[in-house]
């Protein structure tokens, strides 16, 4: 029997391991669970628009190379609720505890 438990989608094209390690530690700081997805979309906000529209959860990230960006379900297909051109670790760690924290309904981390 396969049971679908509500996660968070980060779809992703060839992302780097990096960023995405980080990203996934963000999240599991915050107790939520991620799965990720290989997709052939090559733009990072269309990626976690996606993401965000499939989850149950309506929270996604996208990552493209090194770039990575976090989108809610509700928003419009072009607008994210934050986008990481090349982010540094502590820039990652905190764009996975973002989407985890909008779920819970908890203030978003700021610099």
């Amino acid at each position: 029997m396969v049971m679908n438990r509500p996660t968070i989608f980060i779809y992703t094209n060839q992302p780097d391991r990096a960023v995405l390690k980080e990203i996934c530690a963000g999240i599991e700081e915050e107790g939520i669970f991620f799965e990720i997805f290989e997709r052939s979309v090559r733009e990072v906000n269309e990626l976690a628009w996606q993401a965000a529209q499939d989850s149950m959860l309506g929270s996604g990230l996208g990552i493209c190379g090194m770039d990575a960006a976090f989108s809610m379900r509700g928003l419009t297909r072009k607008r994210c609720v934050e986008i990481c051109l090349n982010p540094g670790r502590e820039q990652c760690r905190r764009l996975g505890s973002n989407s985890a924290r909008a779920i819970k309904r908890q203030p978003l981390a700021m610099d």
